[in-house]
């Protein structure tokens, strides 16, 4: 489904919830719990977006991904080992007519 959990899993992690909170509190539990996710999905899109008005010109496709250092590295020298070779020429195929055979 998303981040990897399965429906039994979050089927679990409910029943889990019911135990802990209590039926009778589990739905005010959720609504603030969606507050909760909803205001750092909307602090990560700010700084997000700050960071690219902070960067200027030619970053307006960044990614948070992008920033991780790793991914950073593999993506500078992939682009060099791609500048230093050729690409290889491609020949056009040999193709028969049909109407020839």
């Amino acid at each position: 489904m998303f981040f990897d959990f399965g429906a039994g899993e979050i089927v679990g992690l409910a029943v889990l919830a019911m135990v802990l909170v209590g039926p009778d509190k589990l739905p005010q539990f959720a609504v603030q719990a969606a507050k909760f996710v909803k205001k750092v999905r909307g602090l990560a899109t700010t700084a997000t977006n700050e960071l690219k008005d902070n960067l200027g010109p030619g970053f307006e496709d960044l990614k948070p991904a992008d920033l991780n250092p790793k991914t950073f590295m593999k993506k500078q020298i992939e682009s060099v080992l791609d500048e230093g070779q050729p690409k290889p020429k491609v020949r056009p195929e040999n193709k028969i007519d049909p109407d020839l055979l």
